[in-house]
């Protein structure tokens, strides 16, 4: 989980690929006649083409005559002659809506690419406006909450008492539905929305968890498949206890990397040009609110939470230096509150989100039940990694004594795929390069184009041209680059952001829009 891209061999060399499995649909001048959907209009000023319809799927699909739940949908419908299917795409998660994703990503493809797809987005089971919609103990994050390290045994009781009480109240709600909240089944149910497209075979893009959510589609529909992009790529080999172990390694690497950022930028923070000490001024502040909480809402787990963001994307950057600054050197907490309450603060849709992260990874794989086990792994992770490593632990802590039986994670090797698109950066924290290097091994036949040097999670349609011109080659006509090493081919990783002036604080990127989309967490 901790390896890094050190080296990238080879000069990639962009080559056509021949995409064998090509719908009859595609360049047909009308899609296929949807048998199950009807499509609204629900465009929004931002996203005025955006449909809506739901589909009824199977709770247990091993029962399709059974209980039925609904699954809201979006589209944003193709407008060239040239059609090539329904693009379906997820934000990951598990727990992301993607109904406004499907908008985002039509409106950020190249015109003459987008055209040619519906672009589809889905709230899988359990999510946002499909039915039943998980909310298993509302308000659960609500501040102030106990110190994620449990250096004593009151701390450490008082979070257990957390997590297995949010685990009893999932049981207690939803005991006839959580044994159904999982990868296989929402898989299921992307198979649903295809036959009810009237689509033979759909396109697929995914980012972070919905990585595995594609992954694990192809395994069990490999010939429905005929594009399938995967973004920020979770490692299918550590679902999900050892995944979230190596994530504290890497976003404790991207802490310190937003101190090395700010100890550049000395004249701007005042916090210094070295970045250890500038570290350790930031783990007094932490000290400091777990003995007073800022605005009665930042203690020492919210400032965690605040500061987790910038671990996923750097333009969330000059916000939380500001927020430091202001804090240590003017004694002001209030740019600390902002800052929280804009990207750490859980409202209704993060309690939504939450449950079903929980569900679906709970679930999926078997957690340790022995709590000694938890102990003895994360305070030797926390010994090298101390930033957000505790903080994961209780973020996935229910799962020690979730209610429901876990299943086997899938193996996604896959020798029958045509051409897959692999994107990922080498310093990603939330999904480490280790998971983009694996699947592309597993996957035959895949091409990996990897951001070198980049640390942000979610990286295609995110401003880098270079990643983009991959993407667009390849939803245009199937073409992969080939190249030689471990990766296709090598784009070089954006600048980092400056710090703020009045005009950058008051314009929006798309970085900015989609990582907004993505969320957090996964």
């Amino acid at each position: 989980m901790r390896k890094r891209a050190a080296v990238l061999c080879g000069a990639a060399v962009v080559v056509a690929g021949s995409v064998t499995a090509v719908p009859a649909e595609a360049g047909a001048s009308q899609p296929p006649q949807a048998v199950a959907l009807a499509w609204k209009k629900c465009g929004t000023d931002d996203h005025p083409t955006l449909q809506c319809a739901s589909l009824k799927v199977p709770l247990d699909h091993a029962n399709p005559r059974g209980r039925q739940i609904t699954l809201a949908l979006s589209r944003v419908p193709h407008t060239a002659k040239t059609y090539q299917g329904p693009l379906l795409v997820n934000p990951g998660g598990p727990g992301g809506s993607g109904l406004t994703l499907a908008a985002f990503v039509a409106g950020a493809l190249p015109k003459a690419v987008a055209a040619q797809y519906d672009v589809i987005g889905f709230d899988p089971r359990g999510v946002g406006r499909s039915k039943p919609a998980l909310d298993c103990k509302p308000g659960y994050f609500n501040p102030v909450r106990p110190d994620s390290v449990p250096v004593t045994p009151a701390i450490e009781t008082a979070n257990l008492k957390r997590v297995k009480a949010f685990a009893a109240a999932c049981g207690r709600k939803y005991a006839s539905v959580l044994p159904y909240i999982d990868t296989v089944s929402a898989v299921q149910d992307m198979d649903s929305v295809r036959q009810a497209l009237g689509a033979r075979r759909i396109n697929y893009f995914g980012y972070s968890y919905g990585t595995y959510l594609g992954a694990v589609y192809a395994k069990l529909f490999p010939h429905q498949v005929r594009r399938l992009v995967l973004d920020s790529i979770v490692d299918p080999t550590g679902v999900w206890y050892e995944d979230n172990l190596g994530q504290d390694y890497a976003f404790n690497d991207r802490h310190r990397a937003l101190m090395t950022w700010i100890a550049k930028y000395d004249r701007t923070y005042r916090l210094g040009t070295d970045p250890e000490r500038i570290e350790a001024k930031w783990y007094a502040m932490r000290a400091a609110l777990a003995k007073k909480p800022a605005g009665g809402k930042v203690g020492a787990s919210e400032l965690e939470d605040t500061f987790m963001p910038g671990g996923y994307y750097n333009g969330y950057w000059p916000y939380l230096a500001e927020a430091f600054s202001a804090y240590v050197n003017k004694k002001n907490a209030d740019p600390l509150v902002e800052a929280y309450e804009n990207f750490a603060a859980v409202d209704a849709s993060g309690d939504n989100g939450y449950s079903v992260y929980t569900a679906v990874q709970c679930r999926d794989s078997s957690w340790p039940r022995d709590w000694r086990q938890w102990q003895k792994d994360n305070w030797a992770v926390h010994e090298e990694a101390p930033f957000m490593t505790w903080s994961n632990a209780w973020y996935n802590a229910p799962c020690a004594f979730w209610p429901t039986d876990s299943l086997k994670p899938v193996n996604i090797a896959n020798g029958k795929l045509p051409p897959v698109l692999l994107f990922q950066a080498t310093n990603d924290a939330a999904t480490p390069y280790q998971g983009g290097a694996t699947v592309h091994r597993l996957l035959a036949g895949s091409s990996l184009v990897v951001e070198q040097g980049g640390g942000n999670h979610g990286i295609t349609l995110s401003g880098n041209a270079c990643l983009d011109k991959h993407l667009a080659a390849y939803l245009t006509d199937g073409r992969v680059p080939r190249g030689h090493g471990e990766a296709d081919a090598v784009c070089k990783a954006l600048p980092d952001p400056k710090p703020l002036t009045a005009k950058a604080a008051s314009t929006s990127s798309r970085g900015t829009t989609l990582h907004g989309l993505l969320g957090f967490r996964g």
